[in-house]
C-alpha cells in the first residue's frame, strides 16, 4: 500500500498521482484506475499522444456508440472506449510540461445534449 502519495495533475474526469516511495503512478479516471510502473506509464503516454482521434470518430461514425476512441487491453476481450473530451482529458493528465497551457474545446467538440427550458 502506497502512503507517500503525491498528486501530479488534476481534470474534472480524474486524477494523476504517485507514490514517492515505490514509484508507482495511479490513475484514477471516472470508473477506472490504473497503476503503472515508470516504463508502463511512459507507454501509456506515448500511446495517448499517438492517438488519432479523427481517425477513430470516422470509423465509428455510423455506430451507436456513443464513445468511439478505443484503447485496447492486455485480455483479449477488455477494450476501453472513450469519447474526444476523455481522450483530451487524459492527453492533459498525462502532459507533464508545467508550461503547457490548457487549450479550451471548440463546440463541436463538446458531447452535451442541450435541453432550453
Amino acid at each position: 500500500m502506497c502512503h507517500n502519495i503525491r498528486t501530479i495533475s488534476i481534470v474534472k474526469s480524474g486524477e494523476l498521482s504517485i507514490c514517492e516511495n515505490c514509484n508507482v503512478y495511479h490513475l484514477e479516471f471516472n470508473n477506472i484506475y490504473f497503476e503503472f510502473t515508470i516504463q508502463q506509464f511512459k507507454q501509456f503516454k506515448d500511446y495517448l499522444d499517438a492517438i488519432e482521434i479523427g481517425f477513430w470518430e470516422r470509423k465509428y461514425t455510423c455506430s451507436k456508440m456513443k464513445r468511439k476512441i478505443p484503447i485496447p487491453s492486455i485480455q483479449n476481450n477488455l477494450v476501453l472506449m472513450f469519447n474526444r473530451q476523455e481522450i483530451k482529458e487524459l492527453q492533459c493528465l498525462f502532459s507533464l510540461d508545467a508550461n503547457s497551457s490548457t487549450k479550451l474545446l471548440l463546440l463541436s467538440e463538446i458531447d452535451y445534449t442541450l435541453i432550453v427550458n
